[in-house]
């Protein structure tokens, strides 16, 4: 995995990504993208696969602008947005999540959002996130934290990803 390390030169920060069904605006998936020595991206129990970005134990290394937008493509479909929340971080505590992240392991299915937000309760500045199992209650947690900035993605791509190169044979 030690090849596919990618660092940014963007401020150190975490990303809280909120899947949010169209119809129902519930929250169904969290993942976190954390910016610091290196970029990463924990998706736990996520489905989200890309062999430039390789993955284990839900820890993806790698996590280069490119993979964010095909991160992005893959989970923004019809029935979905994708909520991105950004808040800078000192470098030390971007260090911590990535560390945190990594040590984590494997999550169980649905159990996304109280894994993420075990791991933000641990660092400075996130000691009062809820532990919650639901997204929509951490992104509405996380967007009360001073400095964060919201992204929302949306698309009108078929949930059957059939407009997206799966095999990645390109």
């Amino acid at each position: 995995m030690s090849r596919h390390h990618y660092v940014s030169r963007d401020p150190p920060s975490i990303t809280l990504v909120t899947s949010i069904r169209v119809k129902s605006q519930g929250g169904v998936h969290s993942a976190l993208i954390i910016n610091g020595p290196e970029r990463v991206l924990f998706n736990p129990a996520g489905t989200w696969r890309h062999p430039l970005a390789p993955e284990q134990g839900d820890f993806h290394v790698g996590f280069s602008p490119a993979m964010e937008k095909w991160f992005y493509e893959y989970h923004a479909r019809i029935t979905f947005d994708i909520h991105a929340q950004t808040r800078e971080v000192p470098m030390d505590v971007a260090a911590k999540a990535i560390e945190l992240a990594r040590t984590n392991g494997s999550v169980w299915p649905g159990w996304c959002t109280i894994e993420i937000a075990k791991i933000l309760r641990q660092l400075p500045g996130f000691e009062d996130f809820p532990l919650t199992l639901y997204p929509s209650t951490a992104m509405e947690a996380f967007a009360k934290y001073p400095g964060v900035v919201t992204r929302v993605y949306t698309d009108d791509s078929p949930d059957d990803w059939s407009d997206l190169d799966l095999e990645f044979n390109d």
